[in-house]
């Protein structure tokens, strides 16, 4: 597309606005490409070639959108030969100086950038020097400079001190993101062995360069490692693909009864009433409001396209359950079990002897056949296993056993 025929902004927006169901296909067909192009991911683990990040072991992403209703992606990524934090923290206390983190640091340093490429000199006119970079394709290093620099600098808002109540204390960028964030190299914290990445620009969200000149959109990549970083990440990405939202319809439910206990209590319509009303509707049709789903979300389920991304099936674990039980075991006086070995799980649900309700309840489903079958817990299945699956621990039971 030359630069003359790039629309505006905000005809791009309306474009988009009014054709929610090429917008949910595009990007299902987007991502895919940049796992099998950009990750380099083979199924078949026969390509070992590997993307941009180095060989690819499997990835993990998650499908949301923005506030303006748009699509985005957050994926973690575990790449070949990639050790676990706990493993890279205790070789960098022991030789922080070894060629193991001086390899790792090199690296991060290559995959992972936070500055604005430096500007060359007497550079030729190239379409993104008129239009927004992401609208047309460049391969010189001043279309990667015109995309950092609109993509990826952090420009302060409101909503970066919407957490700062304290007006006496400076505020601080809730994205921790700031100009006197510098650190000019990567380095292992001998004692602890935390890796601390290196900062050229605090302003400028880590990126990729081949990703985002490929992608051409905003992008933050981050590794985890070991330290509070690492837990912090960890802790976010828990937290972001296991929260519940809100459903419209418990709202209203709310809101329906909250106005009909107020009318019980006060059935002349006085104007302290109505205002209580009106309170009441505010709050519902905010907690909504925040709760209401994109267009390109709905289409996304209607055509039946992936609301996540993964590499590998995984097994539920019910451990609200079985955690229930281990208290039960540990608070019986009959029952309690000394927890010394890593079957600790395997013996509390041997040697537990809490009395039991002769008349269980048998949970059924419908087999694949149409047949009706019993359904028992994960909990009942490990504990009345067969005898040959005994050394099984509940973790191996649950990821290996298929009922």
């Amino acid at each position: 597309m030359f630069p003359g025929d790039v629309s505006s902004y905000w005809d791009q927006a309306a474009l988009i606005a009014k054709n929610p169901v090429v917008a949910a296909q595009f990007f299902n067909v987007y991502l895919k490409a940049f796992i099998h192009d950009l990750l380099g991911y083979d199924p078949d683990h026969k390509d070992l070639s590997g993307g941009v990040l180095g060989l690819v072991k499997g990835y993990y992403g998650c499908i949301e959108a923005q506030g303006r209703g748009s699509l985005h992606c957050h994926m973690m990524v575990w790449l070949e030969g990639g050790l676990n934090p706990n493993e890279i923290k205790q070789r960098a206390i022991d030789n922080p100086d070894s060629e193991f983190c001086h390899r790792l640091i090199a690296f991060l340093n290559d995959v992972i950038s936070n500055s604005v490429p430096f500007k060359p000199p007497d550079v030729p006119h190239i379409p993104s020097d008129d239009v927004h970079p992401c609208s047309v394709r460049g391969t010189r290093m001043m279309d990667l400079h015109n995309l950092v620099q609109c993509c990826q600098v952090h420009k302060h808002t409101t909503t970066c001190y919407k957490y700062c109540q304290d007006i006496s204390q400076p505020k601080e960028c809730r994205f921790g993101l700031d100009d006197s964030n510098f650190i000019p190299d990567s380095i292992f914290d001998p004692l602890t062995g935390e890796l601390t990445l290196r900062c050229l620009d605090g302003l400028v969200n880590n990126f990729n360069e081949t990703i985002l000149r490929a992608i051409r959109c905003n992008m933050d990549i981050k590794f985890i490692g070991s330290g509070a970083s690492a837990k912090a990440v960890l802790y976010y990405i828990t937290n972001y693909i296991t929260k519940s939202q809100l459903k419209t319809h418990v709202a209203y439910a709310a809101l329906e009864r909250a106005v009909r206990r107020l009318d019980e209590q006060c059935p002349d319509d006085s104007l302290l009433t109505i205002r209580a009303k009106k309170l009441l509707q505010k709050c519902a049709y905010s907690m909504i409001s925040q709760q209401e789903l994109s267009a390109q979300q709905v289409n996304t389920h209607l055509l039946d396209l992936e609301d996540h991304f993964t590499s590998h099936k995984y097994k539920n674990l019910y451990w609200v359950q079985i955690e229930q039980f281990l208290d039960i075991a540990d608070n019986d006086v009959t029952a309690r079990v000394e927890i010394n070995s890593e079957d600790s799980i395997d013996n509390a649900m041997q040697e537990q002897t809490v009395d039991e309700d002769d008349d269980e309840e048998i949970g059924i489903s419908v087999g694949s056949r149409g047949d009706l079958v019993a359904s028992g817990s994960q909990l009942d299945d490990y504990r009345y296993r067969p005898v040959a699956m005994n050394d099984l621990c509940l973790w191996e039971d649950i990821a290996r056993c298929k009922k």
